[in-house]
């Protein structure tokens, strides 16, 4: 493994595209984990676009941070200041955090279709613990399905509910980065983790997990 890195230095070095995850100790954490049979139970991805700070997409319950995307405070599909979320979600949360690098750098054609998504997809709402899993579970039923049919279901443009993983999922098919041949809720945030060999589309690829230290 890596050697950690200390925030101010991850966030020196993340780029568009790079994957952040987190493992906590409540309750829902740990059902999470157990249910989805994952190592962490959260991931969002960062946003570094021009001469803006760096921002974190993702999907939560909590809606105490500014979304940077309206201004206002929503739960749900968020974008948030990168070094405040990961700060709340280390010191409040009291969850570790790794970050994984995405290789190459993304470009212009990324960049929008990523923007694109946001537009669409801020203020989507973060389901319940309960219905999250539900709709984890319909995923990959939709899924063995669709290798009976040889096609997937289309995805909604909009979604009612988004859970964290589905949004990342979302965002990295329609940014040409992850095939879309799975629905968006097959995926939860241990696919995210290196342990389970997510296929990433031809030329790219992400990085062995780095600690951050809280």
């Amino acid at each position: 493994m890596p050697a950690p890195l200390g925030l101010d230095d991850a966030l020196a070095a993340t780029r568009t595209g790079d994957i952040w995850i987190f493992r906590g100790r409540t309750v829902a954490d740990r059902a999470i984990r157990v249910l989805t049979n994952a190592p962490v139970n959260h991931v969002g991805m960062t946003v570094a676009l021009e001469d803006l700070p760096p921002l974190m997409w993702h999907a939560e319950l909590g809606r105490s941070l500014p979304d940077v995307w309206t201004g206002g405070h929503h739960s749900g599909v968020q974008l948030h200041d990168l070094r405040d979320a990961v700060t709340r979600w280390q010191q409040r949360y009291h969850q570790r955090a790794w970050l994984r690098q995405l290789t190459p750098e993304v470009g212009t054609e990324q960049e929008d279709a990523l923007l694109r998504v946001i537009a669409r997809l801020d203020g989507v709402s973060f389901p319940s613990t309960g219905r999250l899993l539900w709709r984890w579970l319909q995923g990959r039923t939709a899924l063995a399905s669709a290798l009976i049919r040889k096609r997937a279901a289309p995805e909604p443009m909009r979604p009612a509910v988004a859970y964290c993983a589905e949004v990342v999922a979302l965002t990295y098919e329609e940014m040409g980065l992850l095939p879309s041949r799975r629905p968006a809720n097959w995926y939860d945030p241990g696919t995210f983790w290196s342990g389970d060999e997510l296929q990433l589309s031809s030329g790219w690829e992400l990085g062995t997990e780095i600690a951050v230290a809280g």
